[in-house]
């Protein structure tokens, strides 16, 4: 693996997770892999679980860590080639990616969409200069359009838990008081469409998602429909692709109890965090059917093995 910037740079998905299951019954067992290496973290928008799972599973390898908070902690970065930088922001990514680069071995970087302009964003214009200019491996820890960290957790979790050879997997969009990004939503589908699972995407009509992630995925817009037999719903609110970055309103779709009556006693993920009683019932959240918890204990691992292949490749 050279880079992790989706599951395209991942060559057998699947086996990768597995090899995160194996890797997390001893994590500490590569930890001279990482000596005298450094992983910079890059982040031009908040995080909890990114930032403390992606610098654990650094220092399970033994490297150091170094973290910038852009808005708070740096100069502010031009990303337009040929612009007359004569307003507000000081340096160009050219050189500020490179040199980033030049203090470290692998670089991490999270940036949101705008939520405006739908071609810029789907560009991935950011995480692609990095890419382009920073001169060593770059892991996505989430972009405009996807988030392959959770998903590579999610894939671990669902192989964990998986009562049969081939579970039935719902992806079903969750009402929130906010417009969020499609990236992990984009990014499940890309995953579940490479693993061995029936997978299904239910939302209301108008929710699509962008074809090239929800690919081979069944759509179906009945929420109970979707869910009948499931074995492990996935649940996360998404702004519209098509009417870009507009909020849906309809609480009837937030994760219940009820809901769960006719699934294969299933399992409930969410990517977190989550806001209790709009997306999803506290009655979920507080049951056995949750699985929030070990989705968020398994980014440690899944950071962990994608960093150790990163590393093998230098």
């Amino acid at each position: 693996m050279k880079q992790f910037l989706s599951v395209d740079d991942v060559a057998d998905p699947m086996g990768v997770a597995r090899e995160a299951i194996q890797l997390k019954s001893n994590p500490f067992q590569y930890q001279d892999m990482g000596k005298n290496k450094t992983l910079g973290l890059v982040f031009f928008n908040p995080s909890l679980r990114t930032r403390m799972s992606t610098a654990r599973a650094a220092y399970n390898l033994g490297m150091h860590v170094m973290v910038l908070n852009v808005s708070q902690d740096s100069w502010q970065l031009e990303t337009e080639d040929g612009v007359i930088m004569d307003g507000g922001k000081a340096e160009h990514i050219r050189e500020a990616a490179a040199v980033m680069g030049s203090y470290c071995e692998i670089l991490g970087v999270r940036s949101f969409p705008t939520l405006t302009d739908r071609e810029k964003d789907y560009s991935e214009y950011l995480l692609n200069a990095f890419a382009r200019h920073a001169g060593v491996p770059i892991i996505n820890m989430e972009s405009a359009t996807v988030h392959p960290l959770q998903s590579l957790a999610d894939l671990m979790t669902i192989e964990e838990h998986a009562q049969n050879k081939r579970p039935k997997v719902v992806l079903t969009w969750a009402p929130h008081v906010k417009a969020l990004p499609q990236a992990v939503p984009n990014s499940f589908a890309q995953w579940m469409n490479r693993a061995p699972v029936d997978f299904v995407i239910t939302h209301p009509k108008g929710m699509e998602l962008a074809p090239e992630f929800s690919g081979q995925a069944g759509i179906e817009y009945d929420q109970s429909k979707a869910l009948e037999g499931a074995d492990f719903i996935y649940v996360k609110n998404w702004s519209s692709y098509h009417d870009y970055g507009h909020l849906y309103q309809a609480r009837e779709w937030m994760m219940s109890l009820d809901k769960l009556k006719n699934t294969h006693n299933a399992r409930v993920m969410h990517c977190l965090p989550v806001r209790r009683n709009v997306v999803i019932d506290d009655a979920v959240l507080d049951s056995n059917h949750s699985i929030v918890q070990q989705q968020a204990a398994n980014r440690v691992y899944a950071a962990q093995i994608v960093i150790k292949k990163l590393l093998e490749a230098l």
